[in-house]
C-alpha cells in the first residue's frame, strides 16, 4: 500500500476525539466508526451527537446506511467488529486516563489493540491518536497487535502515530483547521500516514522523524500548558495575600508583546490535567523525578480547596453565616461551552462547600444531569433556580453565565465569587 487513494480507514473511538477525525476522512474515504457503546453507535447513524463537537447537519452530510466500499466515501458507525475487518487502515482514538494515584491507565489502549489485532491483516496500518508518554505505542501496543493477530511487527504490518490536538467546544479550531504532527514505523510508512493526513487537514501537517518524538511532542504540548497555568495560580495566591487583583496585575503585564496570556482557574478536562502525569510516569522509570512537572500539577489541583476557602473567608467577611448558607455554583464541565465533564476540577469547589455543611445548588446547562450523578455522585439543574442565595460562585465561563441578572439571585449581602474572571461588575471578588 503506497497511495492513499485505496484507503478505507476504521476509526476506533467515536468520542470527542474520534468522531470529529471520522467525519472528516469520510469527506474523501471510505470510513468505518466503530465504538463498543451500541446507545452512541445508534444515535450516530441517526445522525445526532450529544457531545456537540459535530454540528448535526455536518455529521447527516457524511453519515450512509449501509458499510462503504474502497474508492467510495461516507461515515458509517457500527458496533460489530466484522464491519471494520475489510479496512486497511485502523486510526484508534481511546481515552488515556489516570487513576486516583495518578498513574496512567493503559487499559483502553490495550483493549483496542486487541480488537484491532483481531482483525488485522498483511499490509494494514494502525495509527494512535491517544496522548501516551514516549515508548507506548512501539511497547505496549505492538505487541498486544502481534499477539492477538500472529502477525509481525515493521513486515505484515505497520504502525503511525499522530496525536489528537482537538479542543472541545471549539467550533473555530476544528480538526481540520489544527496543524498536525504525523510519524510512521519505518520512513515509508511515515510518509503514507502524512499523505494521508494532509490530505484532509487544511492546516498542514508535521512529520515527526520517529513515533517516539510524536509521542513526546504530544505530552509537553499540555504539560507546558499546566505549568504555565500554575505558575499564575500561585500568583494569584500571592497577589490575593497581598490585596492585589491578579486580573489587573495580568492586564498590565500583558502589554509588553511577549507576555504569555495565561489566567488563573481550575485545570481539569482529559489533557492538561493528565497529560504531565503520563510524562511524569515514565521520566521516574528512567530514573529522574520530574520537580517543575509534578509541582505544577500539585498546585493546579489544590485550587478547588483554595476556591472554597476564599469564598468562606470572604463570606466570614461579611458577617454570612456559613452553616447551611444556601450556594450557587455555575458550571460543572472542564470547561466553558462544552458538556464534557470528564475530570472536571469544579467538582472540588462544590465538595470542599460540601464540607461546610452548605447548601449547594450546581447549575450548569450544558452537563447532562444523569452523566454528573453516575460521575461524581451529585445532583445538578439544568434550569437557572428562581431564588436567592448567599453566595454565588461563578467556575466555569459559559455563555449563559455571562448576561445572567446577578442582581435577581442576591439576597442582600450575597457574594459573588468570579473564579475565570468574565463577569465585571458582576463580581465582588475574582481569584
Amino acid at each position: 500500500m503506497h497511495t492513499t487513494s485505496g484507503f478505507k480507514i476504521a476509526v476506533i473511538g467515536l468520542g470527542y476525539v474520534g468522531l470529529p477525525l471520522a467525519r472528516l476522512f469520510a469527506t474523501k474515504y471510505a470510513t468505518v466508526g466503530f465504538d463498543i457503546n451500541e446507545q452512541r453507535v445508534k444515535e450516530l447513524q441517526q445522525g445526532h451527537d450529544h457531545t456537540l463537537e459535530v454540528d448535526d447537519t455536518i455529521l447527516q452530510e457524511v453519515i450512509v446506511k449501509e458499510n462503504p466500499s474502497i474508492g467510495s466515501k461516507g461515515l458509517y458507525c457500527t458496533n460489530d467488529l466484522q464491519e471494520i475487518s475489510d479496512s486497511n487502515v485502523y486510526v484508534i482514538t481511546v481515552p488515556t486516563p489516570v487513576d486516583k494515584h495518578h498513574r496512567p491507565i493503559l487499559t483502553p489502549l490495550y483493549k483496542s489493540s486487541e480488537t484491532v489485532g483481531q482483525v488485522l491483516k498483511r499490509g494494514d496500518i494502525v495509527i494512535y491518536e491517544s496522548t501516551v508518554y514516549p515508548g507506548v505505542t512501539e511497547e505496549e501496543c505492538v505487541p498486544v497487535l502481534e499477539k492477538v493477530s500472529g502477525l509481525k511487527f515493521n513486515e505484515d504490518f505497520y504502525v503511525g502515530y499522530s496525536p489528537e490536538r482537538i479542543n472541545p467546544g471549539d467550533k473555530e479550531h476544528t480538526v481540520e483547521k489544527i496543524l498536525k504532527v504525523t510519524s510512521g514505523s519505518t520512513p515509508e510508512i511515515g510518509k503514507i500516514v502524512d499523505n494521508l493526513y494532509s490530505s484532509v487537514i487544511e492546516a498542514g501537517t508535521h512529520l515527526a522523524p520517529t513515533i517516539k518524538v510524536a509521542e513526546a511532542a504530544k505530552v509537553i504540548e499540555n504539560s507546558q500548558r499546566d505549568i504555565n497555568i500554575a505558575f499564575v495560580n500561585e500568583l494569584a495566591k500571592i497577589f490575593n495575600l497581598m490585596k492585589i487583583d491578579t486580573q489587573d496585575v495580568l492586564e498590565a503585564a500583558g502589554t509588553k508583546w511577549n507576555f504569555l496570556p495565561f489566567k488563573p482557574g481550575l485545570v481539569g478536562g482529559h489533557c492538561i490535567g493528565v497529560d504531565p502525569y503520563y510524562l511524569a510516569q515514565k521520566a521516574k522509570e528512567v530514573g529522574y523525578h520530574p520537580e517543575i512537572l509534578l509541582a505544577g500539577r500539585r498546585l493546579n489541583d489544590s485550587m478547588g480547596k483554595y476556591v472554597a476557602s476564599e469564598v468562606v473567608k470572604h463570606m466570614l467577611r461579611r458577617d454570612i453565616k456559613v452553616n447551611k448558607a444556601k450556594v450557587l455554583i455555575l458550571g460543572i464541565t472542564f470547561k466553558e461551552n462544552c458538556p464534557d465533564v470528564r475530570n472536571t476540577r469544579a467538582i472540588d469547589v462544590v465538595r470542599e462547600l460540601q464540607e461546610y455543611e452548605m447548601d449547594t445548588v450546581v447549575y450548569d446547562p450544558w452537563a447532562k444531569c444523569e452523566e454528573v450523578k453516575q460521575e461524581y455522585g451529585i445532583g445538578i439543574v439544568n434550569e437557572l433556580p428562581h431564588d436567592h442565595f448567599d453566595a454565588i460562585i461563578l467556575t466555569v465561563a459559559h455563555k449563559e453565565f455571562l448576561d445572567l441578572d446577578y442582581k435577581d439571585l442576591r439576597n442582600g449581602n450575597t457574594l459573588v465569587y468570579d473564579v475565570k474572571g468574565v463577569l465585571g461588575d458582576s463580581a465582588d471578588v475574582r481569584l
